[in-house]
């Protein structure tokens, strides 16, 4: 009876010990951890990027004398294989500094020269927070265009029934469309990747705000679980409702439907990034430029092809055009996993079509020759403006 109620003391002490220590093992085990710093610098524009193990809210300050930036990432841990100061050493950025402030908060400081404006997002999935620096730039007497052929390297994008892949479809649309805006005195066109590499989405952003681009277009081939899908569809970035749309940008986002819906219906992480658009008119911008394109596709496409299906332009949150600071679309210019199109999409030909289409409707855009309306475009069951 006497060793019966001892080890019931003993149990009722261990259990003790166990809910007085569970909050802090818990609390210990859902830190997020602080896992790397990325950045692309150029001399009046860069982009850091910093890893996380998990999302997380953070809060930014700035102060003076010296001018810097901070930010403390709430619930984290550096890791410790973590470059603990990066110099980045151009005008606008001299270096960015990581510290544990406190057990459960990591410090972010950048250390500033002269910059006009900054901006602070997150991604997710995987989770990681993007702060862009601004600094005073020169524009150039041409117009210039940024192309980005979606995917590359080690990513194939998608793949159709016949094994044709994406990365390989887009980049040469993406080349063929370089060839035909360059012959245009008044444009300076760039690619984010002329070879088959893998570039960040981050980075592609990025490459276009370095290059202090009028436009900035990102082609892609759609693809869907239902062979029978086709069409040709052109975006610009905004919120969504529309469930089809958020499952192409839950594609080219390299993220989950799950995630792409839990993002769109929270939308404080990149709520901010849009009023920018909207407050730069460069939202509007996009559209009428995504309208030009998408009506040139389908127009001229359709004097030669039979079966053309036009989608309309439509809207989404695509990670590839946040951040953007000029009018930017995203191009799919046919469904890679239809039979049909594919076979389309295999061809030199057909590939020529598409690209002297998107140049036809980027360089009206750029005249501005007989304006269209931008009332009725289609994306039904949508509540976005």
């Amino acid at each position: 009876m006497k060793t019966a109620k001892i080890s019931r003391r003993v149990f009722s002490l261990a259990l003790f010990v166990a809910i007085l220590l569970s909050p802090v093992l818990s609390s210990a085990d859902h830190l997020v951890d602080v896992k790397d710093i990325r950045y692309w610098s150029y001399p009046d524009y860069t982009r850091i990027v910093v890893d996380l193990s998990d999302s997380a809210e953070f809060s930014r300050h700035r102060l003076v004398k010296p001018d810097r930036v901070f930010l403390d990432i709430a619930g984290s841990r550096m890791d410790p294989d973590m470059q603990r100061k990066i110099s980045i050493g151009n005008r606008m950025l001299t270096s960015v500094r990581t510290g544990q402030f406190n057990r459960k908060t990591v410090r972010i400081v950048l250390d500033l020269g002269k910059i006009r404006d900054y901006r602070v997002f997150t991604l997710d999935d995987p989770a990681r927070v993007v702060i862009d620096i601004y600094g005073h730039t020169v524009r150039s007497a041409k117009k210039i265009i940024v192309i980005d052929p979606g995917h590359g390297g080690h990513d194939p994008g998608a793949i159709g029934p016949d094994h044709l892949y994406e990365k390989n479809v887009v980049l040469d649309i993406g080349l063929k469309l370089k060839r035909i805006l360059s012959a245009n005195p008044h444009f300076k066109v760039y690619m984010t990747r002329d070879e088959d590499v893998f570039i960040p989405l981050e980075e592609r952003t990025a490459i276009a705000n370095s290059k202090h681009a009028d436009l900035f277009v990102s082609i892609h081939a759609n693809a869907s679980s239902s062979r029978s899908a086709r069409g040709i569809e052109t975006y610009f970035l905004n919120w969504t409702d529309n469930e089809e749309a958020m499952k192409v940008a839950a594609r080219e986002n390299r993220i989950s439907l799950k995630h792409m819906i839990k993002m769109n219906s929270e939308r404080d992480a990149l709520g901010m990034m849009l009023r920018d658009l909207r407050r730069e008119n460069k939202r509007d911008e996009s559209l009428l430029l995504a309208n030009y394109i998408q009506n040139s596709l389908v127009g001229e496409l359709r004097r030669n092809y039979r079966g053309v299906v036009d989608l309309n332009t439509k809207w989404a949150p695509f990670y590839v055009l946040i951040g953007a600071r000029m009018p930017s679309v995203l191009v799919e210019v046919s469904f890679i996993s239809n039979p049909h199109e594919e076979k389309l999409l295999s061809r030199k030909a057909y590939r020529g079509d598409l690209a002297q289409s998107i140049a036809d409707g980027i360089e009206k855009y750029m005249s501005k020759a007989a304006p269209e309306t931008v009332a009725g475009i289609g994306q039904s069951g949508d509540s976005s403006n």
